[in-house]
């Protein structure tokens, strides 16, 4: 792939779990993602073909913007899997949105599940889901708090290194108020990444941390896939781009790329056979903004 631009965040010394789809272009069904695909999220939630461990059992959630009545998204989480609630059949097949973020759950070990701990969580307009695991997450947990504003603090309701992590996201949100939203947005996931990395590196946690996720304010969106470990080693992500996102007869694919209308799906895996599903590169950070890809940027762990 190419036009990658690179940052250099610190440098810094598996537990996969979850898999994520976020959609951003014309308005389409919730279900188009989450139940109409081959491979839908709700396949992925008992049928993960790139991780260890194909449950994804553990709750789920989803979030959707409507800026015709607010800026703020929408989220309906459970703990229920997704493959088992009605509700969420229903919400799906008649709900439309220009920007949809779905997630299904596998709880890491020892935390609790709970309605709380489902993804995405959200702060004003801003909106966030991650897949993957903070190594060290319990010990560095205090610092990380300590280091925390009051009102990202008090933002906190689950348990997650998910949730911790976005708290920090919020503090860099806030502290960049005054850029544009393309370098608030990117700069700030930048930073959250390298104060958690160095937080893991203070205190000497030996682990590996597997980062997966994306912010968006429901127009513009940053996807970041990112490790500690070995390449190869990286929880799966994947981008596809095209004029508009379509399911027929069952058959979901995305349209060739046009310049009028425009669509992206990110998903933590291919949600079809649409040849037109791309790896992100290990260690890089996407920006799309109404469909459109505006950036790709290359992380350097070594730094």
């Amino acid at each position: 792939m190419d036009n990658w631009r690179t940052f250099y965040p610190n440098n810094y010394p598996k537990q996969a779990m979850c898999r994520f789809t976020f959609y951003q272009g014309r308005p389409i069904r919730i279900g188009s993602l989450i139940t109409e695909p081959d491979h839908s999220l709700i396949n992925q939630s008992f049928n993960a073909q790139e991780r260890d461990e194909p449950l994804n059992g553990d709750g789920f959630g989803l979030g959707w913007y409507n800026h015709q009545i607010s800026d703020e998204p929408a989220t309906f989480k459970s703990v229920t899997p997704a493959w088992n609630n009605r509700n969420l059949l229903q919400l799906s097949r008649i709900t439309e949105s220009t920007c949809i973020l779905a997630h299904v759950r596998a709880a890491t070990q020892g935390l609790q599940v709970a309605e709380s701990n489902c993804h995405p969580f959200t702060f004003k307009q801003y909106a966030f889901m991650h897949n993957g695991d903070i190594g060290g997450f319990s010990r560095i947990r205090r610092k990380l708090l300590e280091s925390l504003s009051d009102e990202a603090f008090n933002q906190i309701k689950g348990s997650t290194d998910s949730e911790h992590f976005f708290a920090i996201l919020q503090d860099e949100l806030t502290k960049r108020d005054t850029l544009d939203m393309h370098d608030r947005m990117s700069s700030s996931l930048m930073a959250t990444i390298r104060k958690v990395m160095n937080l893991c590196t203070s205190m000497q946690v030996n682990e590996h941390s597997y980062i997966n996720a994306v912010l968006t304010n429901g127009h513009l969106a940053v996807a970041v896939r990112f490790t500690t470990d070995q390449p190869e080693e990286a929880d799966s992500l994947y981008l596809n781009i095209g004029r508009k996102y379509v399911c027929e007869e069952g058959v979901c694919s995305m349209i060739d790329p046009g310049e009028n209308e425009k669509a992206v799906i990110i998903s933590s895996e291919p949600l079809s056979n649409d040849p037109g599903w791309e790896s992100i590169p290990v260690n890089s950070m996407v920006v799309v903004n109404e469909g459109r890809v505006l950036d790709r940027l290359t992380i350097d762990p070594d730094w």
